[in-house]
């Protein structure tokens, strides 16, 4: 039996739904020179913050970052695994709107 490693609930993409509950795999870039939302890249969404890799810093500022560019509290982001890693999952409860990154993605979702 392989090891015990999380569901790809996202299947070929870098997000998915569950209900209402909007599932969104991230390749993290600490330290960067800005805030930014990248492209896919296969099954990751490149997203960049300036904040140093310190004990999670930079993925509690990635949240903060995120949130109100999904129209959502901080506390409605859940980061499910990845808090000091660069491969990251985030669960993000009823978001009000969605970075044109993900509209685009979904042409392809028919």
């Amino acid at each position: 039996m392989p090891f015990n490693r999380p569901r790809n609930v996202t299947g070929d993409s870098f997000f998915a739904w569950e209900g209402d509950t909007l599932i969104v795999n991230i390749l993290g870039k600490p330290a960067a020179a800005k805030d930014a939302i990248g492209k896919p890249k296969g099954t990751q969404l490149k997203i960049s913050v300036t904040a140093k890799p310190k004990d999670g810093r930079a993925t509690d500022y990635m949240v903060r970052f995120l949130a109100p560019l999904f129209g959502v509290a901080v506390a409605d982001i859940e980061v499910v695994f990845g808090q000091e890693n660069v491969n990251k999952q985030l669960r993000i409860k009823a978001p009000k709107k969605l970075p044109a990154v993900f509209t685009q993605s979904t042409l392809d979702l028919g």
